[in-house]
């Protein structure tokens, strides 16, 4: 693939994701010193030999310097494809487990709007309201404009709230701190707006925090129990769940990395698994597996989570005149869900990166082709967009369209 084509991707897809014991280090690499590159392990049904071979080279390798493990699930009209690689983790180099749970990170937004969207069909809220009328306590007057759907498509003019620090050394030292969403918030309704509401759209978790802040103001209930009746319930996802202040992973999973500068001027990996996520909360912190997320795709897109017009916001993006924050580019997120063109055809989803986990939903509108995927990324917050999710992105989709 061109660079054209990668830098599109990684453009379109690499999105702000914006003490206690220490972890053990392992060097990086696969040398002489490293593990050896597992096999594949796949099974297809229907879809293309020419799909399942570009599928199964795009997960093959691992561990390398990139990703330790990958979970792919392709499925759709035209056929599916189940594969996982690389290893449980770099101690024992047992094979990675093809039903483990993962972090899902911003993925967790779509769970949010789904539930966000359900409560307006109820017309327990409005949209088109002011998020101050709901949340007076903790949105002053300067953010008096801004809209429930404002906060879902991210054209609040919100910022970031401040965080504990600006590098990775300083992100690992405060992995246990707890964030209190209230407390997110005030660090960020303290700074001067980034732009007047519905005028330019800017990702970042702030507004979601504000959403789940949101559900519970209108509910009298947590974020997680509305999230888990209305969602992970009526869908079976049993495998699926918000740890709260919880670090760990709970039930089978496969261990995370984080590739790590040292003093001599090389790289170590550290094991990231056990990591808090009350800094995510209702815009990061889910855990969950492939096949919840393939199931809470199909039914999404069908209609069964969202239903009727309501479902519509999650595919519509503000209007022409709105652009991405800093940069002038177009928008591309409607309420939870982003767009980008991939082989020629319209791909909705959304992906997901906490440290050790990058991960995707993504599908046509017609599911003509889905795909989830949890690729352990030695650096899932990076830049670059990981080589291996690339690889699956490609094979599953096709190139992004130029223009």
């Amino acid at each position: 693939m061109n660079s054209r084509a990668r830098a599109l991707l990684a453009a379109a897809l690499v999105l702000g994701i914006a003490s206690g014991p220490t972890a053990p280090a392992v060097a990086a690499g696969n040398g002489p010193s490293g593990p050896a590159a597992s096999s594949v392990s796949a099974s297809a049904h229907g879809v293309r030999a020419t799909d399942a071979a570009a599928l199964r080279a795009a997960i093959s390798g691992l561990p390398d310097d990139g990703a330790t493990a990958a979970l792919v699930r392709v499925a759709g009209t035209d056929g599916s494809w189940r594969g996982s690689s690389g290893v449980h983790d770099l101690v024992s180099n047992s094979p990675a487990d093809p039903d483990a749970r993962f972090r899902a990170g911003s993925v967790t937004k779509v769970f949010t709007a789904a539930t966000v969207l359900q409560l307006a069909a109820e017309h327990e809220l409005d949209l088109g309201r002011a998020a101050r009328d709901y949340l007076p306590d903790l949105i002053p007057a300067a953010y008096g404009r801004v809209s429930v759907r404002q906060l879902l498509n991210h054209t609040s003019g919100i910022p970031a709230a401040r965080t504990t620090g600006g590098t990775l050394e300083d992100w690992y030292a405060h992995r246990f701190d707890f964030h209190s969403p209230r407390d997110m918030v005030a660090s960020a309704m303290g700074q001067e707006p980034e732009f007047a509401p519905g005028t330019s759209q800017h990702y970042l978790n702030i507004n979601y925090t504000l959403l789940g802040l949101l559900i519970e103001k209108v509910t009298g209930d947590t974020y997680a129990h509305q999230v888990g009746e209305r969602v992970l319930r009526p869908l079976g996802l049993r495998s699926t769940s918000f740890p709260g202040a919880d670090p760990r992973i709970h039930g089978p999973h496969n261990h995370g990395y984080q590739a790590f500068a040292t003093a001599s001027g090389g790289t170590e990996l550290r094991d990231v698994t056990v990591w808090g996520t009350t800094d995510g909360w209702a815009a990061g912190d889910i855990i969950s597996t492939t096949a919840d997320l393939e199931r809470f795709t199909k039914a999404l897109f069908r209609g069964q989570v969202v239903r009727g017009p309501l479902l519509e916001e999650m595919f519509t993006l503000p209007g022409s005149s709105v652009r991405t924050y800093g940069t002038g580019k177009p928008a591309q997120f409607g309420a939870g869900l982003s767009v980008m063109t991939l082989g020629g055809r319209q791909v909705w989803g959304k992906t997901g990166g906490r440290w050790g986990y990058n991960s995707v939903m993504a599908a046509t509108r017609d599911l003509s082709r889905t795909l989830v995927y949890s690729v352990n990324s030695t650096d899932a917050k990076g830049q670059d967009i990981n080589p291996t999710a690339l690889g699956v992105i490609v094979a599953a989709f096709g190139a992004p369209s130029a223009g």
